[in-house]
């Protein structure tokens, strides 16, 4: 019989056990984990430790039984510690040697370590796998701290601010860049900073760290300029890396960012052997060229991939946009695509234009207003990218759904706008704010005067 081995229980190593079974019952599959928690939920781990998901166990998408009653084999707390492609064997930490008809490597990221002194220090922590969560909420429930240093200012510096703050801890981010949340532009950022602030948060930015210390029992973090801040306990999130270590012992060749080259078949280069998620690249939709994006959504559709050719198949990865969205507090901010700074980069020549437009029908109670800025090629009106800022609520997460699939499909601005899109007046209007948004894109596009007059115009549009 023969047989799948793959490495690493998360997303995509999971997709692409799943994928395989459904599509061939006569082949064993195996998934070797290095910890415990196979199929968890690592984007649920900020709303665990807020105290909003009450317990653990309910980040599992799937319990191992689940997973194991669909025939495939799980063998937990057992790391890969090494590979031979020769004979296509393994060597499983805990476990006989392993024979493989192909193997799929879903090995992830590991949380990048700035080159700050004193990460070691009790009390400062990074945030990627279940073992760091509850080292985290241990610290939580048994030191009850009062004020935190998150630094780094992104997704899940920011999504962990909030989570802090709902446990009624005084939180500090600090973050290098100019501004928080860098995927979005930096106007649209300072939206951002501005609800953390009306939330309690102090925001620090343009500002790195070089050391964090321990002193009378507080830790004290310092850098550049002077600065200095106290606290009892320390987020470090700055950001992911790929594990590519085991992969790279057998031949797999680094590429963007270090992430494993694949193509899109998610095939290494190596015989036989896959890899798919946060530790491989990512076929970009717009460019046709590789790069890194590490996201759930992109692991699951890489790993189902992966999964489908290791057993015969003949699928090819379609394509990421990077497309993202976060709720911060009482505000929610999504993206996907180009920002001009991407677009200009990739040789199109980009034009941005706002819209300020309420979520729904005014008239009927509740109507809040939503930030749109669409970015499309000026020659061609080729759609390239989006990003939404409104209120908890307004969909903003489904909204950026619509962009991400017409730029999928190569859609013009215009043909935005010919969507036929659902109205019912407490959730939307009979042109949805999104087509209000390619209908500005447009009417500025026709601006005689438009290569001397500003991108990033502003459009109210009261519906």
């Amino acid at each position: 019989m023969p047989r799948l081995l793959i490495v690493g229980a998360s997303d995509a190593g999971i997709s692409a056990a799943l994928r395989a079974r459904e599509l061939a019952p006569g082949w064993e599959v195996t998934i070797a984990a290095s910890d415990r928690f196979p199929n968890f939920s690592i984007c649920g781990i900020p709303y665990f430790l807020s105290g909003e998901v009450p317990a653990v166990s309910d980040l599992a998408h799937r319990k191992a039984a689940d997973i194991e009653a669909l025939g495939i084999e799980l063998l937990l707390e057992s790391p890969v510690e090494a590979i031979d492609p020769s004979s296509r064997t393994v060597r499983v930490r805990g476990f006989s040697e392993r024979r493989y008809d192909a193997l799929v490597l879903g090995t992830g990221a590991t949380s990048i370590r700035p080159p700050i002194a004193g990460l070691d220090l009790p009390g400062v922590f990074l945030l990627r796998w279940m073992s760091d969560t509850f080292a985290f909420d241990a610290f939580l429930s048994s030191r009850a701290p009062r004020r935190i240093v998150i630094v780094g200012g992104g997704y899940i510096g920011l999504e962990m601010a909030e989570a802090m703050t709902h446990r009624g801890i005084a939180v500090t981010v600090v973050e290098m860049a100019p501004n928080v949340m860098t995927t979005i532009d930096p106007d649209l950022g300072e939206l951002v900073a501005r609800e953390l602030k009306a939330h309690g948060v102090d925001v620090v930015t343009r500002q790195p760290v070089s050391s964090i210390s321990n002193m009378a029992d507080e830790l004290v973090l310092e850098g550049p300029g002077g600065f200095r801040r106290t606290a009892d306990m320390v987020l470090v999130a700055a950001g992911a890396r790929p594990e590519t270590a085991l992969a790279q012992s057998i031949g797999a060749r680094p590429g963007f960012r270090g992430a494993l080259q694949v193509d899109r078949s998610m095939r290494t280069g190596v015989p036989h052997v896959y890899a798919a998620g946060d530790c491989a690249e990512t076929y970009h939709r717009i460019t046709r060229a590789n790069t890194y994006l590490p996201l759930g959504t992109t692991a699951h559709k890489q790993g189902r991939v992966a999964g489908e050719n290791a057993v015969g198949g003949d699928r090819q990865f379609q394509g990421s946009l990077g497309t993202q969205s976060v709720r911060i507090f009482g505000l929610v901010v999504a993206r996907t695509g180009f920002h001009d700074r991407d677009a200009t980069a990739a040789g199109f020549a980009p034009l941005s234009v706002d819209t300020v437009s309420w979520d729904h029908k005014v008239y009927y109670p509740g109507a809040k207003e939503m930030t749109i800025r669409v970015t499309a090629d000026r020659t061609s009106s080729r759609l390239l990218g989006a990003q939404i800022v409104g209120a908890y609520g307004t969909e903003v997460s489904k909204r950026i759904d619509i962009f991400a699939a017409a730029i999928h499909h190569g859609m013009t601005v215009e043909e935005v706008s010919d969507l036929d899109l659902s109205y019912t007046p407490p959730l939307s209007s009979p042109w949805d704010p999104v087509q209000m948004a390619a209908q500005a894109w447009s009417r500025r596009a026709r601006n005689h005067d438009l290569m001397s007059t500003s991108a990033n115009d502003v459009v109210e549009v009261r519906a």
